[in-house]
């Protein structure tokens, strides 16, 4: 099993993407620790750290649940803490959690601003800070994030300027570990879906069912993770990748069986012209 005995902390790992990584991840024998705040299930959202745990291991895995919210410091040490007491190390961090407002600057509260730079910026910096030291034992230790390519299109910039740069300071933070771990060295990526998927926030923040009609599970953005993080940390750092890009690169051709709708229209991810 390619990722057996290795231990992978994931954040927000309760749904959606994040659980569809650790649930491809486990299948191949990882050790999955289950970062999230997630502990009484929402009706709106589902899951739970301990349900999603039960998943991992019925996927084949070993799985911690952990409960935390990535903008506490404390809270972020006592998982790292938490997955090297259980697993005796850690091989890699997806930043999965992120917090979304698709508002322009005067309907944004500023409430809603600090979310989402606590969450997917200080948080993913929070994760990667306390997981180092560990990480530099490892025989391939990969950073992977959730984030997009940057682009400066103002198409990107106008409508939801507070989101747009939450998410592309977390590409930015990738493109700097990449080239402060490189001699390590510690692999650091970003990943990123090139259609929307189907999801809690798709469903409930963005378009409803009809834009999940439209979208991928999150199966195909699980699959182009498993692709990365195989790969030698020295030689596969400082990218951002589209999920399709990835596993065209592996020989993958055809995505019809990740669409909700095979067959129908699908819509380009946020941040990506085409």
């Amino acid at each position: 099993m390619i990722f057996k005995d290795k231990t992978v902390v994931i954040s927000g790992a309760t749904r959606g993407i994040g659980k569809a990584i650790a649930l491809k991840l486990a299948a191949a024998g990882a050790n999955i620790v289950v970062a999230a705040k997630s502990v009484v299930e929402n009706e709106k959202l589902g899951g739970t750290i301990y349900s999603a745990a039960e998943e991992i291991e019925a996927a084949g895995g070993k799985a911690l649940p952990v409960a935390c919210d990535v903008r506490e410091e404390e809270q972020v040490k006592k998982v790292m803490a938490e997955a090297v007491t259980a697993f005796g190390g850690i091989d890699v961090v997806v930043n999965n959690a992120s917090a979304i407002s698709l508002t322009d600057t005067a309907s944004t509260p500023q409430k809603r601003y600090d979310l989402m730079q606590e969450i997917n910026v200080r948080g993913s910096f929070l994760m990667v800070q306390a997981a180092l030291p560990h990480l530099k034992k490892s025989a391939n230790a990969h950073i992977l994030t959730l984030s997009p390519p940057i682009n400066l299109n103002p198409k990107w910039l106008g409508p939801h300027i507070a989101y747009t740069i939450s998410k592309y300071n977390m590409s930015l933070l990738t493109l700097g570990w990449a080239a402060e771990f490189k001699t390590i060295p510690i692999a650091a990526n970003a990943l990123w879906p090139k259609t929307t998927i189907d999801t809690a926030a798709v469903r409930n923040l963005l378009g409803g069912q009809a834009l999940a009609n439209m979208s991928r599970t999150p199966q195909i953005v699980a699959d182009a993770a498993f692709y990365i993080l195989q790969k030698q940390a020295g030689s596969c750092t400082g990218n951002c990748f589209l999920d399709e890009e990835v596993l065209e690169a592996e020989g993958i051709a055809s995505f019809d069986n990740y669409a909700i709708n095979p067959g129908g229209p699908l819509y380009t991810d946020l941040f990506l012209d085409n």
